[in-house]
């Protein structure tokens, strides 16, 4: 059986009255009435551009009409001063042509996530006269796709008196819920044109980095849903080792078209809608369009299913990673403006990092660069600036991942989130951090801190080590926040074992004493923590440290390992690690004192590959311990 397609000159034959001019389409807009124009890349620009030109001919046709949609990545004439009369523009989500228009009045915006807005044609709520769309020519039957912009395309046609199609063969056939059909359409504009593109800018250096450690907090088998932005397309990239991955999003985007090619991205492990990656709307690349054309791997749902945080909450290891403008630092974040300036729009973030929490073993994720203008500004803050929108409130969050490190502050305290974020803020901004915060109360008021080179957290010191006995365990350099780790490290200790590491009866551990080891010169000294479980439970099971004796070129040693933990191996590898460091210092050797009855340490230091000399001063070991070559 040979399947052909009908030709264009086919369908005007059947539906002649749908293949209008311009000037009988346009004449069933009348006053007040409210046009509806496609979202995104799938703006239709010609019927845009014949909207306007026929205005320009007749500019009393009609007046004060509503223009509504999601945004738009193209010209956006109808928000120009000389339409005054004839438009009156409505986003509920903010573009780069539209923004200007909204901030000084002369054009709406309507907060909204956007998984309600269906239901506000449905409802009635708002009332669609005008549809214009742009859609792929019709299939045999008659379908045509609604492409790479199904998202509330599809509610608005259902719901609009009239329906106006740019039929464009540059459009992608989308499988799932895109298609509509010719009996849904009153007017039919053949125009073929390339479709609008997406290409956020971004410095690949710091976006690279957030993406190495966002790929720390994704696991194979994972449900990813990836916001849009400058740093979406750097955090896939980092996903490309991973395997198994499912995707449940709002965007697809090229990012995720490379990681279905690399085979990264495959649904296998999906708990709903198994094999198949859903989304609801595409900006990218025309590469990308060519990809998901008639792909039967991928499936376009409304936005009032992919972004429903029910449907999102079926999916067992759902990980929600999305961005921020800022973020203060009792960790409510806003994506949608700058202070009182209307920047973008609520989206479909926080519908997606609900559904994540709501998710068996899902993760929240929200990540953003430290700092925005050239450095200028710091996106992490005291406090999000007056009159900005709280897109995410503090409980919305697992993580903030910036290009300094992981933040989890689920579950934390003001005082513990806000060390945490100031732990990777952009470090010339943590100075003014730290006496922000203590102004305000969210930290003690005698917090130490380090400003500059001397107090900062070196990264590339972490390592993944496991001992001779198999045992697997993250070393790290201690940070400024982990004093409420190292507090219960420390009272986890037995009494003997905190008598042996200290050589001293004292049991109490209070802050002021406790932020002497966490806060760290690391030009003067190392501290290294042995952690095992993940970012969201991380427990310290080891600590070793070396203070450097600049007179001798020396530095005095000692570690201390969690009463459970011993015979492990980790104190041994500790002792290496630190030993390695201080040799890449250019020391000589390590000097200790050790408690005489303090086999287990004793036995780590013998045999830890140095010179040794030791002696016995009132029952405790003074040791000398040169590197050997």
């Amino acid at each position: 059986m040979k399947l052909e397609m009908k030709s264009l000159e086919y369908w005007k034959e059947k539906y002649p009255e749908k293949f209008a001019s311009e000037d009988v389409i346009f004449s069933h807009i009348h006053r007040g009435n409210t046009i509806f124009i496609g979202s995104a890349c799938a703006e239709p620009q010609y019927l845009v551009q014949g909207l306007i030109r026929y205005v320009e001919s007749k500019p009393h046709a009609f007046f004060d009409a509503e223009i509504i949609h999601v945004r738009t990545l193209g010209v956006a004439p109808y928000t120009e001063k000389k339409f005054k009369q004839n438009f009156r523009h409505n986003s509920f989500f903010i573009g780069d042509t539209t923004r200007d228009a909204i901030n000084t009045g002369q054009a709406d915006y309507t907060p909204i996530l956007l998984s309600q807005l269906p239901s506000l044609f449905h409802r009635g709520l708002v009332n669609v006269d005008v549809a214009l769309i742009q859609t792929t020519l019709p299939d045999s039957h008659g379908h045509l796709s609604l492409g790479v912009s199904l998202d509330i395309v599809k509610a608005a046609v259902e719901n609009a008196s009239y329906v106006i199609a740019q039929m464009n063969n540059h459009m992608p056939r989308v499988h799932g819920d895109s298609f509509i059909y010719m009996d849904d359409i009153d007017f039919l504009l053949p125009h073929d044109e390339p479709l609008l593109e997406y290409s956020p800018e971004s410095n690949l250096e710091i976006t690279n980095k957030i993406g190495v450690n966002i790929a720390r907090l994704v696991e194979d088998g994972d449900t990813i849903q990836i916001g849009y932005g400058a740093v979406t397309n750097a955090i896939l990239e980092n996903l490309s080792g991973k395997k198994h991955l499912g995707v449940h999003t709002e965007l697809f985007s090229d990012g995720i078209v490379e990681l279905m090619k690399k085979g990264a991205i495959d649904n296998t492990k999906k708990t709903i809608n198994r094999g198949k990656s859903v989304a609801t709307f595409c900006m990218g690349h025309e590469e990308t369009y060519e990809f998901i054309h008639d792909n039967p791997d991928i499936e376009f749902r409304t936005i009032d299913y992919t972004n429903n945080p029910l449907v999102i909450a079926q999916h067992e290891n759902m990980v929600a990673i999305n961005s921020a403008l800022e973020i203060d630092l009792s960790g409510q974040a806003t994506a949608e403006s700058i202070g009182k300036v209307f920047y973008s729009g609520i989206g479909g973030q926080a519908d997606f990092m609900r559904g994540a929490f709501l998710s068996r073993n899902g993760r929240a994720i929200l990540a953003l660069p430290s700092t925005a203008v050239g450095d200028s500004i710091s996106r992490i803050t005291p406090a999000l600036k007056e009159g900005a929108g709280t897109t995410l409130i503090r409980g919305d969050i697992h993580y903030v991942v910036t290009e300094y490190g992981i933040a989890y502050i689920h579950g934390k305290s003001i005082r513990e989130r806000a060390m945490d974020l100031i732990a990777i803020a952009h470090p010339k901004f943590r100075p003014w951090l730290v006496e922000e915060a203590k102004k305000a109360g969210l930290i003690y008021q005698d917090q130490a801190f380090i400003p500059g080179e001397k107090g900062r957290y070196p990264e590339e010191l972490e390592s993944y080590k496991t001992t001779k006995s198999g045992f697997k365990i993250f070393f790290r350099p201690i940070k400024i926040s982990d004093e409420p780790l190292l507090k219960n490290f420390i009272y986890s200790l037995s009494d003997n074992s905190l008598y042996r590491r200290f050589i001293s009866v004292r049991k109490d551990m209070p802050h002021e004493r406790l932020q002497e080891f966490v806060v760290i010169d690391y030009t003067k000294e190392m501290a290294i923590v042995a952690t095992v479980g993940n970012e969201d439970n991380q427990e310290i099971v080891g600590v070793g440290r070396y203070f450097i004796d600049e007179s001798k070129h020396s530095a005095e040693v000692a570690f201390a390992v969690r009463d459970e933990y011993h015979k492990r191996g980790i104190g041994t590898e500790l002792l290496a690690y630190l030993t390695y460091l201080a040799k890449r210092q250019g020391l000589l050797g390590f000097t200790a004192e050790v408690l005489a009855e303090n086999k287990p340490m004793l036995h780590v230091f013998e045999n830890g590959g140095f010179d040794t000399v030791k002696h016995n001063i009132a029952g405790i070991y003074e040791m000398t311990m040169a590197f050997k070559e």
